[in-house]
């Protein structure tokens, strides 16, 4: 038996209350103040805890709940067949885990020579509700409450148009369904509390949840709740032998139910299904987070049975989070290419959105003091938008009282000379007084042969450090000086890899003005400005000589960035390594507009599109015309979003901007 230590007792603890404090304000009061995301992951951490510290679980453990208790103002019903919540999965491992239970379970009740299918549903973000008919008529509607006693909602749900009072057929019956409200309701009903000064509401389940609960049924009219239905727990007419044939049951009795169910004889049928629908989800109007996999046969089922929550025959397969909580294991200041200090949060590695995440920029300092983050802190991470980890919160009823705020420091040995460090003017950021350290150089080296600059391919991170240190490149210019002798002479550089570089860096030697500038690792000027500048000034010669007045006045710039670009042409260092790499390479002429189809429009592109990357997106943008800029605002003419489009798809929302998919955009052009 593992020993306990008390931080251990202490974290499974404030766990518990933690979880129990979020269920209630969750299932019973409808008013999250975390995401689902975030709720399951610390749910997930109590129960490897309580896995691998068996002692420490007990029957109130809240990992062994279901839903929560009922509002004290709605009447109280006790539910004919218990509710249960499914077991979740979250990559295809774990599923083929349940999926191994289940076929042990399978021979164990010697049912080996029946037919094992899997009926895949979409598991649609609502508010479950259980419907009781009698002789064909709606008598009642419930919530799931704690699974065994639910509320009573029937005049509620009696509003929603898609759900019968009279059923085609005169039979007794009890079926489950998830109520909805689609996001461009939602849209509209934030639109109107916007203008009356009131709380937004956060999602489409928050709201369904809201309208649900309405205690006068004029208002959850108003909210056009929608719903599906997908189960029969109990009947007086003949029983299905399958999941898909009670679906089918379900519409012929005049229920909506959702079409996209699939039958599947093995998991990779079902792993497809699942991969098409994560990719296809934001095209729905309905909130989608996962699938839920059921095993067909109604036989096995019964056979099957259930754990203390949950059915052994079924299992949520969840789309991977956006949102997860873990633990700052340190706070490191790195030093950017520019001198920038940027804090970066060290994590206890998670998967968030699909991939592993340990690492999460934490802006500046006041970003720091905002969040109130220190090391030792479990916080919600978040992975959205333009897929970079972001901290939003810092969970503080996880806290251990002997945790010290982060003290920002006086020195960085980082920045080279005797590491001081200075706040940049009118800004939050700091910066190292000396700019010569070798981790800044790595750095301007990194952007400079980086895709949004130079873009000379295999040459990466590895291999401009390499020639930093062999001292082979000190400056722009020497990497277009390079010699075949020169690359075979480094360790792991084989012949063919040489070639293959010395051919990119070849390509390189042609490149636009506005590449040029983004290059040179100007302060403050990014990919946008580059292109107001080069398009304004046509040559490196009138931008390096033009004076701040000149720069300042242009739409998109002004003085910080006019200030920043004099600055750095005025610098003697500055000028000899533009000069120096002036003589290696050719400016090339930027491509001609294909169209003007979107003149005058202007553009925010989001998200993982389905075929185009963002570049290649707003590329085809400006070469028809359009300007493309990086924040959601009124001037915004559409959001071209896709996958994990996050908070600039919900700003788009709140604004009424426009927001395309892919093939809508490019049905534009």
């Amino acid at each position: 038996m593992l020993k306990i230590s008390k931080e251990i007792k202490d974290r499974i603890n404030k766990l518990k209350k933690t979880i129990e404090s979020h269920r209630y304000l969750y299932h019973t009061l409808d008013t999250p103040t975390i995401s689902d995301e975030a709720y399951d992951s610390l749910v997930r951490e109590l129960e490897s805890i309580e896995k691998k510290y068996p002692e420490l679980k007990n029957e109130n453990s809240p990992a062994e709940r279901v839903g929560g208790e009922p509002l004290k103002y709605f009447i109280k019903v006790s539910h004919a067949v218990r509710q249960w919540s499914y077991d979740d999965a979250f990559d295809f491992e774990e599923l083929t885990k349940w999926d191994e239970k289940v076929r042990n379970f399978i021979r164990k009740e010697g049912l080996e020579k029946e037919e094992v299918e899997y009926c895949c549903e979409l598991k649609i973000d609502g508010l479950k509700v259980v419907l009781t008919y009698e002789d064909g008529k709606l008598i009642r509607a419930a919530t799931r409450g704690d699974g065994m006693i639910g509320e009573d909602v029937t005049n509620n749900v009696r509003t929603i148009e898609s759900i019968p009072l009279k059923l085609n057929k005169n039979i007794s019956i009890i079926v489950e369904g998830e109520a909805w409200i689609g996001h461009k309701d939602l849209e509209k009903i934030n639109k109107f509390r916007l203008k009356e000064e009131l709380p937004l509401y956060a999602n489409t389940r928050n709201l369904a949840a809201g309208a649900i609960r309405q205690l006068d049924p004029k208002m959850a009219k108003e909210r056009k709740l929608q719903s599906f239905m997908y189960d029969i727990d109990l009947s007086n007419s003949k029983s299905k032998e399958t999941q898909s044939e009670e679906i089918s049951f379900l519409k012929e009795l005049g229920f909506n139910i959702n079409p996209n169910f699939a039958v599947f004889k093995d998991l990779l049928g079902v792993q497809k299904y699942y991969e098409i629908w994560a990719k296809k989800k934001s095209s729905l109007d309905y909130g989608l987070d996962g699938i839920v996999i059921k095993i067909n046969s109604n036989k096995i089922q019964k056979a099957l049975g259930y754990t203390a929550k949950s059915p052994r025959w079924g299992v949520a397969y969840k789309f991977p989070a956006e949102q997860v909580t873990t633990v700052v294991e340190d706070i490191v200041l790195q030093v950017g290419r520019t001198g920038v200090l940027t804090p970066v949060a060290h994590l206890r590695p998670v998967v968030v959105a699909g991939s592993r995440v340990s690492r999460a920029t934490l802006h500046n300092e006041d970003e720091i003091r905002r969040l109130d983050v220190r090391i030792g802190d479990t916080v919600i991470l978040q992975k959205a938008g333009d897929v970079i980890p972001d901290i939003v919160s810092v969970v503080k009823e996880l806290r251990n009282k002997k945790i010290k705020e982060f003290v920002w420091p006086a020195k960085v040995m980082q920045c080279g000379g005797d590491g001081s460090i200075e706040r940049i003017p009118g800004q939050v950021a700091w910066r190292c007084v000396s700019r010569d350290s070798l981790e800044q150089i790595k750095r301007k080296f990194h952007h400079f042969v980086s895709k949004k600059s130079f873009d000379i391919e295999d040459m990466g991170p590895k291999v401009v450090d390499v020639l930093l240190e062999e001292n082979l490149i000190s400056e722009y210019a020497d990497i277009f000086t390079l010699e075949r002798g020169d690359l075979l002479a480094l360790p792991r550089f084989a012949e063919k890899s040489v070639d293959n570089l010395l051919v990119a860096i070849d390509k390189a030697k042609g490149v636009t003005l506005a590449r040029l500038v983004v290059g040179l690792s100007i302060p403050q000027v990014g990919e946008e400005t580059a292109l107001d500048l080069s398009r304004h000034f046509k040559t490196i010669e009138n931008l390096r000589n033009a004076s701040f007045e000149k720069i300042a006045v242009l739409l998109g710039v002004g003085p910080i960035i006019a200030r920043s670009v004099v600055e750095f042409f005025n610098s003697k260092e500055n000028k000899k390594v533009l000069d120096n790499l002036l003589t290696q390479i050719k400016i090339e002429k930027e491509k001609d507009k294909k169209s003007n189809k979107l003149n005058g429009k202007k553009f925010v592109v989001t998200g993982t599109l389905p075929k185009l990357s963002r570049d290649e997106v707003k590329n085809l943008i400006r070469e028809n015309g359009g300007e493309v800029s990086e924040s959601v605002s009124k001037e915004t003419s559409f959001l071209v979003a896709g996958e994990s489009a996050g908070s600039k798809y919900e700003k788009a929302e709140t604004l009424g901007v426009p927001i395309l998919n892919e093939s809508e955009f490019l049905k534009m052009l």
